[in-house]
């Protein structure tokens, strides 16, 4: 994960285009995910204008079934500020949180979560279902999806198509080293 530094959008941006830079940010890590051989997601939790939290997917290079994205972020985020409640940070993440990501959020008190390409399979902001919706818990936090959708999308088709063809590759390779030996 890089360091989490300030960056300062343009004062005459709108809150559209802040929220389009923020998640060009959260597309950088997703890069460092991919590079990895992880999926690439990538997410920024950001305090006024100032990036206090990075991470990138890692489960399968650490061998940790928690390291999302957001996780990362939210750790580093509390780690750098001291607390881990959040309550002026909000979230930017290339994919629609799962169940325990968009958990850790609420627990955190993030004010505000700002996701990509929705997660029609494991989604919890409104596609499988919507944590950040229930009323009987003590913290509300605002959603916003679909911000740079195509882009976040892109990133995670191009990403699978590639490791289906590799796997292709693979199994046809392994077929024909089996037909060569017989």
């Amino acid at each position: 994960m890089t360091t989490p530094h300030v960056l300062t959008p343009p004062a005459d941006m709108s809150a559209h285009e802040r929220d389009g830079y923020w998640m060009q940010q959260a597309l950088v890590q997703a890069k460092f995910a991919w590079g990895q051989g992880e999926v690439p997601v990538g997410a920024v939790v950001v305090r006024g204008n100032e990036i206090v939290g990075v991470g990138y997917n890692a489960p399968i290079g650490t061998h940790d079934p928690s390291a999302h994205a957001e996780m990362r972020a939210l750790r580093q985020a509390a780690e750098k500020l001291g607390n881990y409640r959040l309550p002026d940070c909000e979230v930017f993440v290339t994919l629609e949180p799962c169940v325990m990501c968009a958990g850790a959020m609420l627990h955190a008190r993030v004010a505000r979560v700002v996701y990509g390409a929705p997660d029609p399979k494991t989604g919890a902001a409104g596609s499988i279902l919507d944590l950040f919706a229930e009323t009987r818990l003590n913290h509300q936090t605002a959603i916003t999806g679909s911000v740079l959708a195509q882009e976040c999308g892109d990133m995670l088709r191009a990403f699978f198509a590639e490791r289906r063809a590799s796997q292709r590759a693979a199994r046809l390779a392994s077929t024909e080293s089996d037909d060569s030996s017989t």
